[in-house]
């Protein structure tokens, strides 16, 4: 085979076979395909598209690039969950140890944050002592003892998929279903788990900006998870306004802790109990949601999820005191409230330009690689459909000095719009592909 027939073809709109695209990535791993071809692939890809069957052959091609776990083999049910990313979207925080606390095994790996997105290890490693870099054999074993474990992404999973990353991210090729649900399920099947629930976010702080966007990478990364056997499950959640009432690695860490003392804002509540009661029914722990929900709830009541989260986080090196008192968390110097500007109900909050300016005030990355200080961000006094008096409090800033503070209070009043007339706010779940 040679790379510019696979290329052309791809190019002309002819399908391809999984020899092809396997050939294509094997070779482009070990340097035999050069950059700038790998490159003219993507890009045909993006014109082009890929078929469901040459997408999840490329995602089996990314997976076998590296190690496999093959988890399902040594613990089975065994749950595994990923979000598309938004803001304040601190859902996996609380929902892994809810699942582990009712009995299902969750082995989770997540990335950082980038951008006006964040990341769950950002979030984790607020935790003084954390450790997120974890060996195989240290993953297994935790996993083995507590039926849950928090850690960051293996460069040993799904090689290949860092590398046409670092391609797409500079070629103008991120913007692809087929490249993004490859990505997404290679490091999801490397793992190996047997019950996958993806939660794909949809608006203006989400990747995929319109329900049709986000519905066509939801049905295409269940029908890959299913073809290769993972009981896959999609569910479509809203990101047009922050989730929460928290924006920023500790704050976001602190709403988890309040969520598993059932002490969170309703819109954090309702999508984690969603979730876990969606991930228990998918196992077979529950008969149907309205019991995975009821055990969720009993799981919060009695305290042993607040429990799961602090034996994950003395099994991983970190201080579990910061699980009973999260005020002993990072914390800003500066914590300015923001005023409103009028009188009226708040009818629109942009989570992508909230997440920047927590991103500005140095909770998120501008770049890869960029510290991040876990202390700084943005709680929300009010959310959508909201009254509020002018001069009331809006939002107040975390932030690293006043000056930073201040200079960032204009960008953030653009996030808002106002109505004089009641505001219902929208759906938090649209639907659900399965």
């Amino acid at each position: 085979m040679r790379a510019v027939d696979i290329i052309r073809r791809k190019r002309d709109g002819a399908p391809l076979i999984a020899e092809e695209i396997r050939w294509l990535v094997t070779h482009f791993v070990s340097g035999a395909v050069p950059d700038y071809q790998m490159a003219a692939f993507l890009m045909a890809v993006v014109w082009r598209g890929m078929s469901a069957a040459e997408t999840t052959a490329l995602t089996l091609a990314m997976r076998d690039s590296g190690a496999v776990l093959e988890l399902r083999q040594h613990i089975d049910p065994i749950a595994d969950k990923h979000s598309t990313g938004g803001v304040g979207d601190k859902v996996t925080l609380a929902v892994a140890p809810l699942v582990a606390a009712c009995g299902l095994p969750m082995a989770k790996m997540s990335g950082r944050g980038l951008a006006h997105t964040g990341g769950t290890i950002d979030k984790l490693e607020a935790i003084p002592g954390f450790r997120t870099e974890l060996t195989q054999t240290e993953f297994l074993d935790i996993l083995d003892h507590h039926g849950l474990v928090l850690a960051g992404q293996s460069a040993d999973l799904a090689p290949a998929d860092g590398k046409i990353y670092a391609l797409r991210d500079v070629t103008a090729t991120v913007e692809s279903i087929p490249l993004i649900a490859s990505s997404i399920m290679s490091k999801k099947l490397a793992i190996g788990c047997s019950h996958l629930l993806l939660d794909v976010k949809v608006g203006s702080g989400a990747f995929m900006k319109t329900l049709d966007e986000a519905r066509a990478l939801a049905q295409l990364m269940v029908t890959i998870g299913r073809t290769v056997g993972i009981c896959t499950v999609a569910i479509l959640s809203a990101m047009d306004q922050p989730l929460g009432a928290m924006v920023g690695n500790a704050l976001e860490l602190a709403e988890a802790i309040a969520m598993l003392r059932g002490d969170a804002p309703a819109d954090v509540t309702e999508l984690c109990l969603h979730e876990t009661a969606k991930l228990l029914t998918m196992a077979g722990i529950a008969s149907d949601e309205a019991d995975g929900r009821r055990r969720a709830l009993a799981a919060i009541t009695s305290g042993r999820a607040l429990a799961k989260l602090m034996e994950i986080v003395m099994a991983q090196g970190g201080d579990p005191r910061v699980i009973e008192d999260p005020r002993l968390l990072p914390t800003a110097v500066v914590q300015a409230p923001v005023a409103a500007p009028r009188d009226g109900y708040i009818a629109a909050i942009d989570a992508e330009r909230m997440g920047l300016a927590a991103m500005h005030l140095g909770a998120g990355r501008a770049k890869k690689g960029d510290p991040i200080d876990h202390a700084t961000g943005l709680h929300l006094l009010c959310k959508v459909g909201d009254m509020i008096r002018h001069g009331d409090p809006l939002v107040e800033v975390h932030a690293r000095s006043p000056e930073e503070a201040a200079n960032i209070i204009p960008y953030l009043l653009e996030a808002y719009r106002w109505s004089d007339e009641p505001v219902q706010p929208g759906p938090l779940v649209y639907e659900v592909a399965e």
